[in-house]
């Protein structure tokens, strides 16, 4: 399996076929509600991870949460830790949503401060690293390499956090002393305080993959400064770190950027409520994972309709058509991980009748439940009919009674764009 790499700006081969895979990928900064476009990491990574244990691969994938930064300090001050709890939770819900499993390790910074603690010692030590009255600063000058993953030049970088302490403008901060209005701190050699966010990733990444591993993933927003200050500072301690960086693209609202400081944010929960989660893992689908995707209503519905065509062809007769076979959707997800290319080829499992291969992709996907649909009782389906009619006359009261009655029967309805679902209940 091959996989673009944002540091070598090529396609990398994968280690042959039986063996372990790293994979580390960077998660959310926990402080509200996280929007559609946090699911997408998220998604990718734990397709990622099916197809490469598909594959015969020993994968372990890391998907850590920031609970400690600057962001949730300032949306809760000298409540930060109830909120960064609470948000976490939210977090965990609403991708668990996605029916697409956990990772196998979901770390908390806040778990990590003393192997955070000891990398910067180490940095300290090398001389890589300085105090300056309780922060402790990276020094970017002692790393020649540094720019390489994001491509700017080391005399072009930014300033990232102005400090007049600091030995030099580009520097970032390992460690931060403790500031008014911040209710978690701990202590360490250079006094109470917490850590940097950069740091933080790389400690979690150490701790469970060691100090080299394959992947790492993220968004593509996340290159600079997060990633490439990860790399330096990892690089700096002896460690290989991540092989293949792999940054996904970023979602867009009707053609911008989804960001929450532009307003334009959409929840996964709220996604999920109105869609179906069935249409997001499809709309996600419709991009490879390298490119923007743009995220609309339009773009929405289309996926609902895709969704109700790939249901359709597990209720209708049996079609006898010619096509591609499961090698070409091996190939397809073997060559950069091409989703688009996969999901033509179940279309076109779909038109041909070819229902096993079918059956067998959705599942790669969280998808496996438009088939089990398939197995609903006519009476079933009857019910959950009567019920849509029901809501759309406002008779809630027997629209509820309906539900209760599919639910008795062990199936649960789900509404979604243009219809209803039927899924049977675990």
């Amino acid at each position: 399996m091959r996989l673009s790499s944002t540091l070598s700006h090529r396609k990398e081969e994968l280690p042959l076929v039986p063996g372990p895979i790293g994979m580390y990928v960077c998660g959310p900064t926990v402080y509200q509600r996280a929007h559609i476009g946090n699911a997408r990491p998220f998604v990718v990574a734990m397709w990622t991870r099916r197809w490469l244990r598909e594959l015969g691969y020993d994968v372990t994938l890391v998907h850590n949460i920031t609970d400690i930064n600057d962001s949730i300090y300032e949306a809760a001050p000298n409540a930060s830790a109830e909120l960064a709890r609470e948000a976490t939770q939210w977090y965990l819900e609403d991708t668990g949503a996605l029916g697409l499993g956990r990772p196998d390790h979901e770390p908390l910074a806040s778990d990590s401060i003393p192997e955070i603690v000891a990398m910067i010692e180490e940095l300290v030590r090398r001389d890589l690293a300085y105090p300056a009255e309780g922060d402790v600063y990276y020094r970017v000058a002692r790393f020649p390499a540094y720019g390489r993953l994001s491509g700017q030049r080391p005399d072009q970088v930014e300033e990232q956090e102005p400090n007049p302490l600091k030995e030099d403008p580009r520097d970032f901060a390992l460690w931060k002393a403790t500031k008014p209005g911040e209710d978690t701190r701990w202590e360490s050699p250079w006094g109470l305080g917490r850590p940097g966010w950069h740091i933080e990733c790389s400690a979690m990444a150490y701790k469970l993959l060691g100090p080299r591993f394959e992947i790492h993933g993220g968004g593509l927003d996340l290159v600079f400064p997060h990633h490439e200050n990860e790399l330096a500072q990892s690089r700096a301690v002896g460690h290989e770190f991540a092989r293949i960086w792999m940054h996904n693209g970023l979602l867009r609202f009707t053609g911008e950027k989804m960001s929450k400081s532009l307003g334009n944010t959409l929840t996964i929960r709220d996604t999920i409520e109105r869609w179906g989660r069935e249409a997001v893992l499809l709309f996600f689908l419709t991009a490879h994972w390298r490119k923007p995707i743009d995220f609309s209503p339009e773009t929405m519905a289309a996926a609902s309709a895709q969704v109700e065509g790939l249901r359709n062809a597990f209720r209708a007769e049996p079609a006898d058509g010619e096509s591609a076979g499961w090698d070409s959707f091996e190939a397809a997800l073997d060559d950069d991980f091409n989703t688009p290319e996969a999901l033509a080829l179940m279309h076109e499992w779909r038109a041909a009748g070819r229902l096993d291969l079918l059956r067998r992709g959705l599942a790669l996907f969280g998808l496996e439940s438009l088939a089990e649909e398939a197995d609903a009782p006519a009476e079933i389906i009857a019910l959950a009919a009567a019920r849509r009619e029901a809501r759309a006359r406002r008779d809630f009261a027997a629209a509820d009674g309906l539900r209760a009655e599919i639910e008795a029967a062990g199936w649960e309805v789900r509404d979604v764009a243009g219809g209803f679902q039927l899924v049977p209940k675990p």
